[in-house]
């Protein structure tokens, strides 16, 4: 049977048979992991060479070049990154840093453990990245970093944001953990603020097992986030001065040795052997799977109440490996129709990816609002002298409306166009029958 007949049959909700029998894996299983990979992992396990750096400077060296930065350094994994970012751009005690509520709590949670605060920004509503026009009003004489998040692989307006930025002498953070491989008007995601930090772990577009890269084109910010944890890499030290090999700043070097904030983000090398291998194959596997969504979603055009959440066509932008693969609800156009209810029928059709919403706020969270960190007797959002910038339900109305205008599709990682046809089949089918799903949860609901 072919997909447009698909769409007319009964919903599986009501009875009829599923749109999808059953769930192809091979389609969704990632990391695609090789035999090239098995071998350069074995070979540093069986080197012994777990802990050191000599591999990882060179995928370092190679992901620098794939992005089009001067300067990449890996971490032990994401979060170390943008923490390092953060300190690395002047972010200290009784400091703000702005950032989207609606994001994985790693792109600002760090700030917390510099002793600064997080001022929480709105997202827009189609690209669900952070909304300029809610940012310039956010800053203030405490605002050190912006951290932009490229939402679900979405570029984010980094012409408007950079913009806003610039006038008011403030760093730019890109959290390009969603964004591996995403162009915005064709340039790289990572490559266009001041610094830029990105999770390499297991269920990442670009997934090492385990890891994070920062990436820079400033030299001085790279030395700084090699001085923050980075030891090993920054000389011997001795009672007469630290004498660095690699940092050329005088006031970094004398620490030589010793990381700046006790910490240790190395990353392991069999993580770097592996996104060695992967890096070989990554932009023709991400190639794949944006032909996959593209034509999933080109199949969904005009269909009433779903969105693509993808940029223009044309624009020059990307959505790199299409990481956390999202689409936009508009229950207006389906008689109001709930986006949960929407959702239930599209997994009764046999679609298992077909969630409501993404991440959830940030902003209401008890960690912004009430921790002691530091012991000080009150909460380290306000411990160090910062402005009390702590925001409730409610303020953030888009960030908070996510489960009523966000679901989830398919991450195909292959382009199959019999089956992406039959998946779209699905969505359509619940899309064109609304008014059947609605009258089936008003009947359920009265029984």
């Amino acid at each position: 049977m072919n997909a447009s007949s698909l769409v007319l049959q009964k919903l599986a909700l009501l009875g009829g048979p599923k749109t999808i029998e059953s769930e192809p894996k091979d389609l969704f299983h990632w990391p695609i992991v090789t035999a090239e990979d098995e071998q350069a992992v074995l070979d540093v396990l069986r080197a012994g060479s777990m802990s050191g750096t000599e591999i990882t400077k060179q995928f370092e060296t190679e992901f620098a070049s794939w992005m089009g930065t001067k300067y990449a350094l890996a971490c032990c994994n994401g979060t170390a990154s943008l923490l390092a970012a953060m300190w690395a751009c002047g972010v200290r005690a009784g400091d703000e840093v702005i950032c989207p509520s609606m994001t994985y709590w790693a792109s600002c949670a760090g700030a917390l453990t510099l002793g600064a605060t997080v001022n929480f920004c709105d997202i827009e509503r189609d690209s669900l990245c952070l909304d300029p026009r809610d940012l310039e009003r956010r800053i203030s004489p405490r605002t050190k970093a912006i951290v932009v998040v490229h939402y679900a692989g979405y570029p984010a307006d980094m012409d408007a944001i950079l913009a806003i930025a610039r006038r008011h002498g403030v760093k730019v953070i890109e959290d390009v953990s969603h964004a591996q491989g995403s162009l915005s008007k064709g340039k790289m995601c990572g490559t266009l603020g001041d610094i830029a930090g990105l999770s390499l772990m297991a269920g990442k577009s670009f997934a090492v097992g385990e890891g994070g890269m920062i990436l820079t084109q400033d030299k001085t910010l790279y030395e700084r986030c090699v001085a923050f944890g980075h030891y090993e890499r920054t000389g011997v030290w001795t009672r007469w001065g630290g004498k660095s090999k690699t940092l050329d700043d005088p006031d970094l070097a004398r620490y030589a040795g010793l990381p700046l904030f006790g910490v240790k983000h190395r990353i392991n090398q069999t993580c770097s052997a592996m996104g060695r291998v992967q890096l070989r194959h990554y932009p023709a596997r991400i190639a794949e799977i944006q032909k996959a969504l593209n034509r999933f979603w080109d199949l969904l055009e005009g269909v009433p109440g779903l969105r693509a959440h993808r940029p223009p066509k044309g624009s020059g932008s990307t959505m790199g490996g299409w990481y956390f693969a999202r689409g936009l609800y508009r229950a207006e156009e389906l008689g109001g129709l709930s986006c949960d209810d929407f959702c239930a029928a599209v997994r009764a059709e046999g679609v298992g990816a077909c969630s409501v919403g993404c991440n959830k706020p940030l902003h209401d969270h008890p960690l912004f609002h009430t921790v002691d960190l530091f012991g000080m007797g009150k909460p380290t959002a306000i411990a160090f002298g910062q402005r009390d910038v702590r925001q409730g339900a409610g303020a953030l109305p888009v960030s908070e409306a996510a489960p009523n205008i966000v679901f989830g599709v398919p991450w195909f990682k292959h382009d199959r166009a019999e089956l992406i046809e039959r998946y779209a089949a699905a969505y359509r089918k619940v899309a064109l029958q609304a008014d059947k799903v609605a009258a089936h949860v008003k009947l359920k609901a009265a029984a």
